[in-house]
C-alpha cells in the first residue's frame, strides 16, 4: 500500500483522486481503517465519494465488517438513499438479515423515499428468513410505490415466494411479467425444484428460450433433493453433451447423487471432470468428494481428499463426512481417533458429529462410550433428536441389552419413531428375543399401517416360531388393507453406467442363464429316475419366476 503519510501536506483534487484509487484497491478492513483515518485527518470524511466507497467495502465485501459500516452510517447527518440501500443490502447478506428490515423502517421514519434498488434486498432478507408474511408486506409496499413492474424486483419476488413454499404466487408473479430474462426463468425453475415438483421444473426447463449453468444446476439439484439420483446424473450427462461447462455448484449435486447410489466409478469420473476442467475446489466441494468416496466404501480415497485440505480451512461438515464414513464401514477405532484429532484442531462438534460417533459405537459394541457421547449432547447445549435416540437403541440392541433398549424408548418424553422400534426389532431377532419382537412388531404396524415391510417383519417372526396361522393372518391383514409388497431391485455399475437388474438386456441375460440352469437340473433329475419334467416361466413386468415340477414313478 502507498505511504499514506505522504498525502498529508496538501489537499487537492489530485489527492482526492489518489485516495479514491487507494480505496478501490483496498483488500482488508485494516487497510480500510488506515485510509479512513487519513481521510478524517484531511477533513474529507463527509464527502460523498469517500463515504460511498467506505460504506460499500465494509458492508458488501467478503472481507468487510457490516458493524463498522453501520457505525459510520449512523454518524452521517443526512444519509442519501444510496447509503441506506448499501446498509440494507449489507444486512440482507449478513448473519442477521432481519436487521435490513429494521434499517428500512428507520429509513421510512427519517422521511427518505426508497427506490427500485431498495426492495430486492428487502425481498432477499424475507427469503433468507423464510418469512412469507414479511415478504408479502414488502411486496405490498412495492406495489404502493409503483415499482411492481421492475424486472429485478419481480425476479426477487419469484425467488422469495418459492423459497417460502408458495409456488402458486411465484408463478403468478412470473406469468405477470411482460418481459422475462434468463434470471426470471431460472428463478421459476429453481422455485419448482425447491418445492419438490421436479415435473414442473423440467417443464419450465424445456420451455426456456436459453439456458445457462444455473438452469442446469437447478434442475440437477431438484432431482437430487427429490431422491431421483439416476435422473440427476442423466441430466448432467446431457449437460456435458450440449450445455455449458459445469461449475462447483453443479458438481456438489452430482457427487451427492453418486454418493446415494453408491456409484463409485461414476464418482471417480466426476472427480476427474473437476480436475480436467480446472474447477475451483472450495471446501464444500472437497466435502462432497469426501462424502462420496466414504459412502461408496472407498475409504482410502476419502482420506486422501480429506488430508489434502489444510486443517486451518476445515469445518465441522468435512470432519463429519470422514468420521461418519469410517464409522459406517466399521472402522471404529479410526473414526474415534479422528474425532480426537478434530477436537485438537479446535473444531466444535455438532449434532451430526455425535450421530456419527454413536454409529461407530454401534458397530464396535461400545456401550459405555455411546452413553458418554449421548450425554455430551446435553452437556454441550444440544438436544438429542430422534436419530440420536434411534442410534442409541441400535447400540444397546446390537449388544444384546434389549431390556435396557426397551426401557430407554419407553422413558423418552415423545412417542417412539419407526427407526427406534426398527433398531430394537432387529436386535430382538438377532438375539432370539421373539416375545419382545412380537410386541415391537405390532407397535410398528400401528405406527406405519401402510408400510409393507412391517407386516412382512411380523409375519417372519411368527414363521420363526412356527406360528403359521398367525403368519397367514398377517398376510391377510395386508390384503384387507390394500398394502402390497413393493418389489425390490438392485443397481449394477458397468463401465461407469448404472443399470437396474430389471432392464431388458440384463433381464434377458438372467432369463437365459436361469433357463440353462433349469435344463441342467432337468437332465440330472431324469438321470436319477424322474419320469417327467415340466417347465413354466412367468415373465412379469417387475421380474420373472421359474417353476420346475418333476414326478418320480
Amino acid at each position: 500500500m502507498l505511504q499514506l503519510s505522504l498525502l498529508l501536506p496538501c489537499k487537492s483534487a489530485n489527492v482526492n483522486q489518489t485516495l479514491i484509487t487507494i480505496l478501490d484497491q483496498c483488500k482488508s478492513m485494516l487497510e480500510l481503517k488506515q485510509i479512513h483515518a487519513l481521510i478524517t485527518t484531511l477533513g474529507l470524511s463527509q464527502d460523498d465519494p469517500f463515504v460511498s466507497k467506505i460504506l460499500s467495502f465494509s458492508a458488501l465485501s467478503e472481507r468487510g465488517d457490516i458493524n463498522y459500516s453501520y457505525k459510520l452510517f449512523s454518524q452521517l447527518p443526512n444519509p442519501k438513499t444510496f447509503n441506506w440501500n448499501t446498509i440494507i443490502r449489507g444486512y440482507s447478506n449478513s448473519k442477521n438479515p432481519n436487521l435490513s428490515i429494521s434499517v428500512f423502517v428507520k429509513m421510512l421514519r427519517a422521511g427518505v423515499s426508497p427506490d427500485y434498488l431498495t426492495y430486492p434486498f428487502l425481498v432477499k432478507a424475507s427469503s433468507r428468513l423464510l418469512k412469507w408474511e414479511l415478504g408479502v408486506a414488502v411486496h405490498a409496499h412495492v406495489m404502493k410505490t409503483g415499482f411492481e413492474s421492475d424486472k429485478f424486483i419481480q425476479n426477487s419476488l419469484i425467488h422469495m415466494y418459492a423459497s417460502c413454499g408458495d409456488i402458486v404466487y411465484a408463478r403468478k408473479v412470473f406469468d405477470g411479467m411482460l418481459i422475462r430474462n434468463l434470471v426470471s426463468w431460472n428463478a421459476m425453475l429453481d422455485g419448482h425444484a425447491k418445492c419438490g415438483d421436479v415435473i414442473s421444473a423440467r417443464g419450465v426447463f424445456e420451455l426456456m428460450p436459453e439456458r445457462d449453468v444455473v438452469s442446469w444446476s437447478s434442475l440437477i439439484d431438484g432431482y437430487v433433493k427429490n431422491g431421483e439420483y439416476r435422473e440427476a446424473i442423466s441430466v448432467f450427462e446431457k449437460m456435458c453433451g450440449s450445455g455449458p461447462k459445469a461449475n462447483e455448484v453443479t458438481m456438489v449435486s452430482v457427487l451427492c447423487a453418486c454418493a446415494h447410489l453408491g456409484a463409485l466409478e461414476q464418482g471417480r469420473m466426476m472427480h476427474q471432470y473437476i480436475i480436467d476442467n480446472g474447477l475451483r475446489l472450495p471446501l464444500v466441494l472437497q466435502t462432497s468428494l469426501v462424502d462420496m468416496y466414504a459412502k461408496c466404501g472407498a475409504i482410502a480415497e476419502a482420506l486422501n481428499v480429506f488430508r489434502g485440505v489444510r486443517m486451518s480451512r476445515t469445518d465441522v461438515l468435512i470432519w463429519n463426512a470422514i468420521i461418519g464414513g469410517l464409522a459406517t464401514h466399521g472402522l471404529v477405532k479410526e473414526s474415534l481417533e479422528l474425532f480426537t484429532e478434530m477436537q485438537i484442531v479446535g473444531i466444535t462438534p455438532d449434532e451430526v458429529t455425535y450421530l456419527c460417533l454413536l454409529t461407530a459405537c454401534a458397530h464396535g459394541g461400545l456401550v459405555k462410550e455411546a452413553w458418554h457421547f449421548f450425554d455430551c449432547l446435553n452437556k454441550h447445549g444440544m438436544t438429542p433428536k430422534s436419530e440420536h435416540y434411534a442410534c442409541m437403541v441400535d447400540v444397546l440392541a446390537r449388544a444384546g441389552q434389549l431390556a435396557e433398549a426397551y426401557q430407554f424408548i419407553s422413558q423418552r418424553p415423545m412417542e417412539p419413531t419407526a427407526s427406534m422400534l426398527g433398531a430394537l426389532l432387529s436386535g430382538c431377532m438377532n438375539h432370539g428375543k421373539l416375545d419382545l419382537a412380537e410386541i415391537v412388531g405390532r407397535k410398528l404396524i400401528e405406527l406405519e399401517p401402510d408400510h409393507d415391510g412391517r407386516y412382512v417383519g411380523l409375519s417372519n417372526i411368527y414363521a420363526v416360531e412356527k406360528r403359521w396361522d398367525d403368519a397367514r393372518t398377517m398376510r391377510e391383514a395386508m390384503e384387507r388393507r390394500g398394502v402390497k409388497k413393493s418389489p425390490g431391485f438392485s443397481l449394477v455399475e458397468i463401465s461407469g453406467t448404472l443399470h437396474s437388474l430389471w432392464e431388458d438386456p440384463i433381464m434377458e441375460f438372467l432369463q437365459t442363464l436361469d433357463t440353462q440352469i433349469l435344463v441342467g437340473a432337468a437332465v440330472a433329475l431324469v438321470a436319477i429316475g424322474a419320469g417327467a419334467v415340466y417347465f413354466y416361466c412367468s415373465n412379469k413386468p417387475k421380474g420373472f419366476t421359474f417353476y420346475l415340477l418333476f414326478f418320480k414313478f
